[in-house]
């Protein structure tokens, strides 16, 4: 099969005559994939700020597609169901799971040794992330072995395209969690840093919440104008303070709740903290750059909630923690419990409150995937989601 692969920093390939995947436990299945998508995420894998990668691993945790095999032991699947699988690899039967915390399912990840080591504790296993996650293979591939397949697949009702559903695997619910998260009143504020995908997302989420206003924080023009379509009040921050005008719109108060969809790679090029963040990352003294964690702590009004779906991976520095601790901030964040909220999320998109396919704004071949994530990273050609078809 095809399958693109990464062959180390910046070097994804799509590769031929790739093995194609096999059952290998009882309660698997088989996946012919319809639909994947390049994800943020996958940015740093490319940029090479996530250890764990090996020459060869198959990317990509954001897909769909037909069921063409499945292990006797799997009651759930049939051949032909048409499914989205969430990037998160549950078992359904572990404390964690029964809990509802399904990304940090203690069963999942095949390298739980390993990750303890890293974490502490072993996250859940995941798709084409790294081998502190399991070293599964991705689905930016023609096919996928998808293990605990009982569990963790969405069988897709018809009559909803790819473009509408292909999200519930992921950054939808992620959006989606990161506004949960916040608990969020009709008198609150929620700031959102980054209009990628994610973002976007959690921008509608929020406004579907009842938030009072929204505002989102970018400085790429096609995201911003993407997010005052979905209701947001936008701040461009390589025109104006994002602390000055969010001490205007709040009245001096500050948000109530702060959303961070950016994560270890956040830019602001003019900010003295991006500059020593960017020369310890040369050194290999910090391996994130955490600008927005700041700049939510030192914002974010007293009491208030810090929500974080933005991806961390290793060390940061500088971070203003005593800020935190005496304005009584709560700090709520992790992989998204995927599982949790895609019932909900489908009725939803059924019943027309949400057409995630908005997002969408490049659709091309398997084979074009590998130039894709340098137009995905660099935001060129107004690229704000990447759909890939095998």
């Amino acid at each position: 099969m095809r399958a693109l692969r990464w062959h180390g920093k910046k070097d994804i390939r799509c590769d031929n005559h790739v093995p194609d995947p096999g059952i290998e436990d009882g309660r698997d299945a088989i996946i012919r994939v319809s639909s994947c998508a390049i994800c943020g995420s996958d940015l740093h894998l490319y940029d090479g700020f996530m250890p764990g990668m090996m020459h060869g691993d198959i990317l990509g945790h954001e897909f769909m597609g037909e069921v063409v095999e499945v292990g006797k032991d799997n009651r759930k699947l049939k051949v032909g169901d048409r499914v989205v699988v969430p990037f998160t690899i549950v078992c359904g039967e572990c404390d964690q799971c029964r809990r509802g915390n399904y990304s940090v399912c203690e069963r999942t990840n095949r390298n739980k040794e390993v990750a303890d080591k890293v974490f502490g504790h072993s996250t859940a296993g995941l798709y084409g992330y790294t081998h502190l996650t399991g070293g599964y293979a991705g689905g930016q591939a023609e096919f996928v072995r998808v293990p605990y397949a009982d569990v963790g697949p969405v069988v897709i009702p018809d009559g909803l395209t790819d473009e509408q559903v292909l999200f519930l695997g992921d950054i939808l619910p992620t959006g989606w969690q990161a506004a949960a998260q916040c608990e969020i009143e009709p008198t609150d504020t929620v700031a959102v840093w980054g209009a990628g995908p994610v973002g976007q997302f959690a921008v509608r989420s929020a406004i579907l919440m009842g938030a009072e206003q929204v505002i989102c924080i970018d400085n790429v023009p096609e995201r911003l104008s993407m997010a005052r379509a979905g209701g947001a009040i936008t701040i461009n921050f390589d025109e104006e303070s994002v602390v000055h005008r969010l001490h205007e719109l709040t009245r001096g108060k500050g948000p109530e709740k702060c959303i961070d969809a950016v994560g270890l790679e956040a830019h602001a090029a003019r900010s003295i903290d991006s500059m020593y963040d960017r020369a310890k990352q040369a050194l290999m003294l910090e391996t994130d750059r955490p600008h927005v964690l700041r700049e939510m702590i030192y914002v974010c009004r007293p009491a208030g909630i810090l929500s974080i779906p933005g991806v961390y991976g290793g060390l940061i520095d500088k971070i203003p923690f005593g800020a935190a601790m005496n304005k009584g901030l709560t700090f709520r964040m992790g992989q998204t419990h995927v599982n949790r909220w895609t019932d909900d999320l489908l009725n939803r998109i059924q019943e027309g409150q949400i057409d995630p396919s908005f997002v969408i704004t490049h659709t091309v071949s398997l084979e074009e995937g590998p130039d894709m994530y340098k137009v995905f990273r660099d935001k060129h050609d107004g690229c704000v989601k990447v759909v890939l078809k095998p």
